[in-house]
């Protein structure tokens, strides 16, 4: 059986420890508790948790306990960032978002046996807290001098931070110490930019005579190109389906640049290291069939949408270009996928063929559509158009509103009559 540190170092899953040797014999030797939070700063996750929610599932496979913090404290007040003071959200819009994201981490953990997950919230033990006894019994432990050592409290002491922010770093230590009190909880870990909060409630439990406790951090994912992870061309890629549909979820996977392959393979796939090996030589080998992006794709949305979206979602990708049946599609999934290609909105009655390619910019003028048709590159639902003339009838439209419009074999576009 592969050791769990070595199998988290070799998918890059660890960055900084606080002692990895201890780390490794403390998870050998006993059940760990562990906790990782989100503080909700919109109301969904994105892709970008999936490095820390995919990492805590890991562990929970492993043997060790899970406790998913969200943060109905630390989300009303902001965790200094460099560019700039964040703006604060009102306790009830953070109430609400922290419900939406308790049951967005729900399905990747499970909730039964030894190892049982515990969602928890860290307003259930900051709120009860007055100001004196937050400055006299978890400030009293914080030299100011380390506090402003931290890299992104030196970059905002010329332009300026709130104390609401700095004192931040107070509030995440604290959890950690209430966790460990509470819950027996030993293990902290988050991304690299929590690093100096991280250590902060490990250097906080031991100043307080508790512990001693572990932590480390995972690596803040980026794309090749220079890009952010977790951004497409229509913003952040949510984990919400209502924010971002599965469809474009999907495609976000697929559209990985081969560069970054072998990367999300180990972070975020739960194959083997044989397999992940013999997925990127075969992607390698064969780049255009784009292999483990697909297996990527597949893999996460399936864990993240279920079974029954995935299979609606694949079949939507082949029956768009023409390799499966646009009727089989549900009209949500269907309205996705012509979204991300790009959506045109009739209203009254529909217009030419011809004149639908050219409003839903698949070719530039009328006469581009007529030739388009006439050298059998045009096509309406996957059947080829041959008539410039041709208009839609009522029983073409697909759920009784949609259209697919493609030119040639992988340029489509969607048409939508209003109702």
């Amino acid at each position: 059986m592969t050791d769990l540190i070595d199998d988290l170092l070799w998918r890059g899953l660890i960055q900084d420890s606080t002692d990895l040797d201890e780390l490794r014999k403390h998870l050998d030797n006993e059940q760990v508790t562990f906790y990782v939070g989100f503080d909700p700063t919109a109301a969904s996750l994105h892709v970008g948790h999936l490095v820390q929610v995919l990492t805590a599932r890991r562990l929970q496979l492993a043997g060790h306990r899970p406790l998913l913090l969200v943060g109905g404290a630390t989300g009303q007040i902001g965790d200094p960032k460099e560019g700039g003071e964040r703006s604060l959200h009102s306790p009830e819009t953070v109430t609400g978002w922290v419900a939406r994201i308790r049951d967005q981490l729900s399905p990747f953990v499970t909730y039964t046996g030894d190892n049982a997950a515990t969602l928890v919230n860290n307003l259930d033990w900051t709120a009860e807290m007055s100001v004196v006894e937050f400055l006299r019994d978890v400030g009293k432990h914080f030299p100011v001098n380390r506090m402003l050592a931290r890299e992104v409290v030196k970059a905002r002491l010329e332009s300026g931070i709130s104390f609401t922010e700095f004192s931040y770093q107070l509030l995440q230590a604290n959890d950690y110490f209430e966790l460990h009190r509470r819950h027996g909880c030993t293990l902290q870990f988050g991304g690299s930019d929590q690093w100096g909060n991280i250590t902060a409630g490990v250097d906080y439990i031991r100043r307080r005579g508790a512990g001693p406790v572990h932590a480390f951090t995972t690596p803040l994912v980026t794309k090749s190109d220079g890009t952010k992870f977790g951004k497409s061309e229509g913003g952040a890629v949510w984990i919400d389906p209502t924010m971002t549909s599965p469809y474009a979820f999907y495609q976000f996977w697929l559209n990985s640049d081969d560069r970054d392959v072998p990367r999300y393979l180990r972070y975020f796939s739960f194959r083997s290291r044989d397999e992940i090996e013999e997925l990127v030589a075969a992607t390698e080998e064969r780049p255009q069939a784009r292999l483990g992006q697909r297996a990527l794709a597949e893999e996460l949305t399936t864990l993240v949408h279920g079974e029954e979206e995935t299979r609606q979602v694949i079949a939507a990708s082949q029956a768009l270009f023409g390799r499966g049946s646009l009727d089989e599609l549900a009209p949500e999934t269907l309205r996705a996928a012509l979204a991300e290609a790009g959506l045109l909105e009739v209203r009254g009655e529909l217009p030419t063929v011809a004149a639908l390619l050219k409003d839903s910019g698949l070719v530039g003028s009328f006469n581009e559509a007529r030739r388009a048709i006439t050298e059998g590159g045009a096509y309406l639902n996957n059947e080829r158009v041959t008539d410039v003339e041709a208009t839609v009838a009522p029983e073409a439209l697909l759920h009784g509103r949609f259209l697919v419009l493609r030119r040639g074999k992988r340029t489509f576009a969607g048409v939508e009559l209003a109702r």
